[in-house]
């Protein structure tokens, strides 16, 4: 077997477990995936997977952060990671290209949102509990701003090491309360109003 060969049986053995570990943390995965036009791995678009079986909604999810165990985004937690978030509506990948629908809003946001943060996290390293703020100059997401934290936790539970990091969409006035008193804080006023762990911001700041 050749070099190639076997980096690419590795990168395939590692994708089933990791779909395996992340189906444990979100639930059953559906059967559609969106795939990008152009391959990541070539400078296009994140391929999104999508979980709607376990909480209200649907968790988002990338599976190209970390193509090798171990390898890929890593943080003061997690060896290694994919990126998820979360919206409330229900999946609808009828119109998930389309903007002028509820669902097809929030997936473009989402959309947008990973493809910004999973090429910045293979350069930096983002901790959950962390704040990020985009910088006003980046298209369609200028300005927005996130938190991270571990999903469903940060303590792996695996021996990879491998992990899941929760980004979620917040107002400034919340990032500022998060850098302030601390993001558990946050989370605690965000679990409250049943906000937590999503990225909708079709909501009132909680503070």
């Amino acid at each position: 077997m050749s070099t190639e060969d076997a980096e690419q049986q590795l990168m395939d053995e590692w994708y089933e477990r990791k779909s395996l570990l992340m189906e444990g943390m979100l639930g059953e995965q559906h059967d559609m995936v969106m795939h990008a036009v152009i391959p990541y791995a070539l400078g296009g678009g994140l391929d999104l997977y999508y979980f709607p079986n376990r909480l209200s909604g649907v968790a988002i999810a990338t599976k190209e952060v970390s193509e090798i165990p171990g390898e890929g985004s890593s943080n003061d937690v997690f060896k290694c990671y994919e990126l998820v978030m979360f919206t409330k509506h229900s999946l609808d990948l009828d119109h998930a290209q389309d903007e002028s629908t509820a669902f097809g809003a929030v997936h473009s946001n989402i959309n947008s949102i990973l493809n910004v943060i999973a090429p910045y996290s293979a350069e930096a390293t983002l901790n959950p509990r962390e704040t990020c703020e985009f910088p006003t100059e980046i298209p369609r997401v200028g300005g927005k701003c996130m938190v991270f934290n571990g999903y469903p936790d940060n303590s792996p539970k695996n021996p990879e090491g491998f992990g899941l990091l929760l980004i979620i969409e917040i107002f400034p006035s919340e990032m500022n309360y998060a850098r302030e008193h601390g993001s558990d804080e946050l989370f605690k006023l965000l679990k409250a109003k049943g906000h937590y762990p999503y990225s909708d911001m079709d909501r009132k700041p909680v503070m």
